[in-house]
């Protein structure tokens, strides 16, 4: 593991401590407390939320690979047209 040595990566570990600590803080406090009952509708609204989040994952995934296996994640490279005998474009400015 190598140490972060200038001040722009400790400030973004620092952050990122700041921010795990805020959110066991968080947990904490939700744990806390105690005997809250959550209605059913509560109940329907967590689980398609956890459905949608599944179902995005899993697609995002799917596009991932479909692109990978297909090569569209390839660096873009320069096709050349092959030279054909005579250019109209070129003839008209040698008239001039």
């Amino acid at each position: 593991m190598s140490v972060p040595k200038d001040i722009g990566s400790w400030l973004v570990v620092i952050v990122l401590l700041l921010l795990l600590a805020a959110t066991g803080f968080v947990v904490y406090e939700g744990l806390r407390l105690g005997d809250l009952e959550l209605p059913a509708s509560g109940y329907v609204a967590m689980a398609l939320g956890v459905i949608f989040s599944l179902v995005v994952g899993f697609g995002l995934m799917a596009l991932l690979f479909y692109s990978s296996r297909k090569g569209y994640d390839e660096p873009a490279a320069l096709i050349k047209e092959p030279k054909t005998g005579a250019d109209p474009a070129s003839h008209a400015s040698d008239s001039e």
